[in-house]
């Protein structure tokens, strides 16, 4: 029997003949946007809890310290009075450059903020043998100290920072591939230098000996000496 209609092909029947990719195409842009809508109603919902007290660490970040407990390593007797401080911070302006090739392909510029203490101190368990001299009655003391030292330098990570930080290309590709701690520490090294020297020309040691003087002076006193004399002996070999 011969019939005049015309049979849908296979593809039609299946479903996914052309009428029916349109429709396809407007289901699987209605799926990416249902789960667009879904992330955005939990990140609003997430953000709005925030807002309320108890539920704000629902969608909020987790801090899991999972550090070792800190071991003893050494004790040491300490018998230097440390008599003043100073509080220093210095601008570093460290920039690294290479011999053939432009800043933008290879270099780097850091400008940090350090910011640290140095004290000063004077050694009291080095006071020789007739450094300490005191008369018969015990009203009279004389005392010859060592000169006040510096000591090292202590940066304060709570007031240092990054200002900011330029990269070449190949030195933002090598950051990516494996961590660079040493540029952290080349600035770290160079401002806790800077803030070094000028401790030295700060005049630290000179306040420290006074106030160590002062110290004493006032601590014999109040043993009774009625006169106490306090000297700084040159260092050793000098």
């Amino acid at each position: 029997m011969t019939s005049t209609g015309t049979e849908p092909d296979s593809s039609e029947r299946r479903g996914d003949g052309p009428a029916a990719r349109p429709a396809a195409k407007k289901r699987g842009w209605a799926k990416a946007l249902g789960i667009c809508a879904v992330a955005l109603v939990l990140l609003f919902a997430g953000t709005r809890l925030s807002l309320i007290p108890g539920l704000g660490d629902i969608f909020g970040e987790r801090t899991n310290d999972r550090s070792g407990p800190a071991v003893l390593k050494s004790i040491q007797d300490m018998s230097a009075y440390e008599a003043a401080s100073g509080n220093f911070q210095v601008v570093v302006d460290l920039e690294k450059d290479a011999k053939f090739l432009p800043d933008a392909i290879r270099g780097t510029r850091t400008l940090y903020v350090g910011a640290g203490t140095v004290g000063a101190s004077v050694d009291l368990g080095k006071v020789a043998k007739d450094g300490v001299v005191v008369d018969e009655d015990r009203t009279e003391a004389t005392l010859t100290l060592p000169h006040a030292v510096l000591g090292k330098p202590a940066l304060d990570p709570d007031r240092s920072y990054s200002v900011s930080k330029q990269r070449g290309l190949l030195d933002r590709l090598g950051d990516f591939f494996s961590d660079n701690p040493g540029s952290e520490q080349a600035v770290n090294k160079l401002a806790a230098q800077h803030i070094g020297e000028a401790a030295k020309e700060s005049g630290l040691t000179a306040r420290a000996e006074k106030n160590t003087a002062n110290m004493l002076k006032g601590l014999l006193t109040s043993l009774g000496f009625t006169k106490v004399t306090v000297t700084f002996a040159a260092p050793a070999g000098s």
